[in-house]
């Protein structure tokens, strides 16, 4: 037997993009459904949903996982966007709503490609010191995706993958840049059930309807292959002429991928973005919660 100890195999890693923000007080939920994009009511303590926010013209500025953790108590899991913007943002609408809206940095989140202990589906589960874990497994593998106070390992290399299935899923991860440029239609949202078309007001809800029910929706996400390193906001060209935009991109492992806002109905071609190449790929299912 070796006298040099080995290395433990590390389960959990920071995702560092990833930032918590809670509602809190008698007014929680009510202020959760008049703001946000889906039915924030029906979900029941103990669960979680896809959610966000947009802007009057209906375009998303932020795109969460919220969790109800009881009728006072909203958290919000944050990708990209930082939880004090945010919160100031929507302090503005609180006016004399019993709510409390806080960035929570004392709430690490961390990720894992391992099964959850206790969490399935759109159930989380809570310990009594607060620590929450979500089933974020798809059809890409199992994910579990950790909320709580401990100190985990920064493995940019696990991010990094984290991050490109995401994409893989068709979760949009929205760089500053296109904050509140598109509508859940063309983010495609429907596919992970992240807003209601039979709910109440919300900012941006009228654009929203009008789309879906007037057959308005011409353009969808798409997830590529790419041949180099692409960023969000570069052109997807169809030969000459361009015909889409990059929302979202990562590598892993030396493989980069992209999700663009593209017609649904285009004809097949070779797509490009300032030459580099892009393979069409089909999006993987089963994040929807």
């Amino acid at each position: 037997m070796s006298d040099n100890p080995q290395p433990m195999p590390i389960t959990d890693f920071a995702l560092t993009d990833h930032r918590v923000l809670t509602l809190g007080g008698r007014d929680a939920t009510a202020f959760a459904q008049a703001q946000f994009m889906n039915e924030v009511t029906a979900l029941a303590p103990g669960h979680w949903q896809w959610n966000g926010w947009l802007t009057p013209k209906g375009r998303v500025i932020a795109l969460f996982a919220l969790l109800k953790l009881d009728a006072e108590t909203l958290w919000l899991v944050l990708p990209d966007v930082h939880p004090t913007a945010l919160a100031l943002q929507l302090q503005r609408f609180v006016f004399r709503s019993k709510v409390v809206v806080a960035a929570r940095d004392d709430l690490v989140v961390s990720g894992a490609f391992a099964p959850p202990v206790k969490a399935l589906g759109s159930s989380f589960a809570a310990d009594e010191q607060a620590n929450v874990e979500l089933d974020f497994s798809g059809e890409g593998g199992l994910r579990t995706l950790r909320i709580g106070g401990n100190g985990v390992l920064d493995v940019p290399n696990h991010m990094a993958r984290w991050r490109a299935l995401d994409l893989m899923h068709g979760l949009p991860r929205l760089p500053e840049s296109q904050s509140s440029q598109w509508t859940p239609q063309q983010l495609s949202l429907e596919r992970l059930r992240a807003y209601s078309l039979k709910k109440g007001c919300y900012p941006g809800q009228e654009i929203v309807a009008r789309t879906h029910f007037l057959g308005k929706a011409k353009r969808g996400l798409a997830l590529f292959d790419a041949d180099a390193i692409v960023a969000g906001g570069d052109e997807v060209h169809d030969g000459e002429r361009a015909i889409g935009t990059v929302v979202s991109a990562a590598s892993d492992s030396g493989k980069h991928r992209a999700l663009a806002v593209l017609p649904l109905e285009r004809d097949a071609a070779v797509l490009n973005v300032t030459g580099i190449a892009l393979d069409e790929r089909p999006l993987l299912g089963g994040l929807a919660r």
